[in-house]
């Protein structure tokens, strides 16, 4: 397990600084990108004769529990230290368009995507069952909250675009996954839950993650108040994460929506009532670094999973088609929701263009294409998954600055003039 941990960690490390000192993309998708040369050059040495080293990386990685490493762990802190930098205030205002797509939008998209996939899987000749498309649906639904973070910190969007987006993006998770949940129990158990059942399991998943959430980062926060020294308040947050993502498995509640709770309440009441000056510096330094670092390793992880999937041309055409149904149903979530908003406030132009442009995937929607049955299902769906999300990031993720730019140049007043959401 050492060696695999000092392994790629030191790849990670030599493949952020090929992006830094060579390529100049911004962090999260040049470490990806590069991480994705790398793969296609393991594989093209295999080809002409040389396959030990690629078959030696595909075994390291290959140990990799991705999808418990993410879910159980990494995203817990990487939501832990994006709701850090949060206004808690900016989301109740906004807590509209952030709970229409953070809830009714995923379950929109999950449907319009899963019927889009079934048709589009047996226009390729692969058929799939209608409720593994559904399943589909809902793993590519959520936006990725870690791709977004990361974007936007090099996007000028406006408060109300930026604080919509990141809202979003750091509560739709549980809805997405607590949708997938009840789907993957059809499949597994062969028979459809009912409504109340459905409802308790949302409950206990979401609405526990948030109760959770709100008691250990109370709990936290006492803590905090009650003392002055910096290295312990930082210790004290360390453990809040690694113990409170623990303690939530245990509890079967989601643990990425009680880290963004208990990160809301650290970094909004902790910082403004419980810490001083320094503790504020060296808090944020710590999990600002610690977030760059987590977010370097996801992305070469993503870049270096292409080794373990089967992929074909045919795998690449239907997932280009996929990608344009799957943003199709985002300006079709998107759209509703920002037009009955108009009624009651003021919408910056080029809202609709933004969220549906900025609804990035990632590596959430990787993580739970991996928990699917084993299966020629599964194989099909996470070949198909991963190519969507790598175009998504090298693609939207690329260009959204660029859009963000020229709106707000179209309608610079309008845009930071009103509260808009």
């Amino acid at each position: 397990m050492l060696e695999l941990v000092a392994a790629f960690i030191c790849l990670t490390s030599l493949l952020t600084y090929v992006n830094f000192r060579f390529i100049g993309l911004p962090p999260t998708i040049g470490v990806m990108v590069t991480a994705l040369m790398f793969s296609l050059l393991l594989q093209g040495l295999s080809f002409i004769g040389y396959p030990g080293l690629e078959e030696r990386v595909q075994e390291l990685i290959g140990q990799i529990d991705f999808g418990d490493l993410l879910m159980n762990w990494m995203l817990s802190f990487l939501l832990f230290a994006g709701a850090l930098h949060v206004n808690i205030n900016d989301v109740r205002s906004y807590r509209w368009p952030i709970g229409l797509l953070a809830t009714v939008g995923v379950l929109i998209a999950t449907t319009v995507i899963g019927s889009l996939a079934y048709w589009i899987f047996a226009l390729f000749g692969w058929h799939i069952s209608f409720l593994y498309c559904l399943l589909f649906g809902a793993l590519i639904s959520p936006t990725d909250p870690i791709a977004v973070l990361g974007v936007l910190r090099t996007a000028n969007a406006s408060k109300p675009l930026k604080t919509t987006i990141v809202g979003e993006s750091l509560f739709n998770d549980g809805t997405a996954v607590v949708v997938f949940t009840v789907l993957l129990g059809i499949v597994q158990l062969g028979e459809t839950p009912s409504l109340s059942a459905t409802a308790m399991l949302f409950v206990h998943e979401a609405i526990g993650g948030v109760v959770f959430g709100g008691l250990i980062g109370y709990l936290v926060y006492r803590m905090i108040k009650s003392i002055e020294q910096y290295q312990i308040e930082v210790m004290l947050t360390l453990a809040l994460v690694i113990g409170g993502s623990a303690m939530a498995s245990e509890l079967h509640v989601s643990a990425p929506i009680a880290m963004v709770v208990a990160g809301l309440i650290i970094g909004n009441l902790g910082r403004n009532k419980a810490m001083n000056e320094m503790t504020r510096r060296y808090m944020d330094g710590f999990w600002e670094l610690l977030d760059d670092m987590l977010n370097a390793l996801l992305f070469a992880l993503i870049g270096m999973e292409l080794l373990l999937l089967p992929f074909s041309w045919l795998h690449l055409l239907a997932a280009s088609v996929l990608a344009v149904a799957i943003l199709l149903s985002r300006l079709l979530t998107v759209a509703p929701a920002i037009v009955l908003l108009r009624r009651w406030r003021t919408v910056p132009r080029g809202t609709i263009r933004i969220l549906t442009w900025g609804g990035l995937r990632g590596g959430v929607s990787v993580a739970l294409a991996l928990a699917l049955p084993l299966g020629p299902e599964r194989d099909l769906i996470l070949s198909i998954t991963y190519i969507v999300v790598l175009s998504s990031i090298l693609f939207q993720g690329l260009t959204i600055g660029k859009l963000v730019r020229r709106v707000t140049k179209d309608a610079p007043v309008e845009a930071e003039g009103s509260q808009a959401h």
